[in-house]
């Protein structure tokens, strides 16, 4: 019985994983099951804890990540899981196997100075007058980039002022658009928008390439790096450090965390508090400036 197609199934029905995190699983524990093929042993209920600590070994001589790693035992754990429930195995061997940790990166996000000067930068082109709304979205609203790029003009509200989003596991919020965003994507919809549709039948989609068809999320990491370039900035400029942008400023201005996990959609408000982190560096930092006897 082939059980790695069984275990997908649960991931599918019962876990209601993300795309991405499906597809990273099964070929996680396909990935495993090869290393055991290789070391002879051919069933998955072969293996013991010296076999998954020996694949972890070989992970770390290839020079993975210890995030993919993470992941890796987070898979297999979660396979033989399945598998003592279905009665095909005893126990798990990734029991007291500890994931490595991880060194967190610092979080990249622009200061709003220079949140202002890239969003001054489009000019009165048809592709500056979508690049502008694209921008002004992205940080007025936080979104990730797969949420801009499958955006759709009936999810905007130019009235009232606020983007509908479906997100991740298709649950839907509703994000407040400030005024500087509102005129910019009013602007590029009534304008712009029109003129990179041309003759092409309008399928909805909200932001357009200039062949009048849908930007991809690959099109708006190419918008985002050249206006980055363009600015002279440091790092290569990315929709996640305006995404980081916009929750860091929300925090520095007082936002609560509740708040700001609904807005940029988060599961989990752990996701979150990782911003926290920003503000609390900053705290140090103006006590250090500032104190007498710092």
């Amino acid at each position: 019985m082939d059980y790695v197609e069984s275990f997908a199934d649960y991931l599918k029905s019962e876990k209601h994983m993300s795309e991405n995190s499906f597809a990273a699983y099964q070929r996680d524990v396909k990935d495993f099951l090869s290393f055991l093929r290789e070391r002879g042993m051919m069933q998955a209920a072969d293996a013991s804890n010296t076999e998954v600590v020996a694949y972890l070994l070989a992970l770390k001589n290839e020079g993975r990540s210890g995030a993919t790693v993470n992941r890796k035992v987070a898979s297999i754990r979660a396979f033989y899981n399945f598998l003592i429930v279905r009665g095909v195995v005893g126990e798990n061997p990734t029991v007291n196997i500890k994931s490595p940790k991880i060194q967190r990166k610092e979080i990249e996000y622009l200061s709003i100075g220079e949140v202002e000067k890239l969003l001054s930068m489009p000019d009165d082109s048809v592709k500056g007058v979508r690049d502008r709304a694209l921008l002004e979205l992205l940080y007025a609203a936080g979104v990730r980039v797969s949420e801009a790029a499958a955006a759709n003009v009936e999810d905007i509200n130019l009235r009232i002022g606020f983007i509908t989003c479906s997100g991740e596991h298709g649950k839907a919020r509703i994000i407040p658009l400030g005024r500087p965003a509102r005129a910019a994507m009013e602007n590029y919809i009534y304008e712009g928008r029109a003129k990179l549709l041309r003759e092409k039948e309008d399928q909805g989609a909200l932001f357009l390439n200039y062949y009048g068809e849908r930007l991809t999320r690959q099109g708006v990491w190419k918008v985002m790096k050249d206006y980055g370039k363009q600015a002279g900035f440091e790092h290569e400029l990315s929709p996640q450090i305006l995404r980081n942008s916009f929750a860091v400023h929300m925090i520095q201005n007082g936002a609560d965390l509740k708040t700001l996990q609904e807005l940029l959609g988060h599961e989990d408000i752990t996701a979150t508090q990782i911003y926290l982190s920003v503000t609390k560096n900053r705290i140090k930092e103006v006590y250090d400036n500032t104190h007498p006897r710092a």
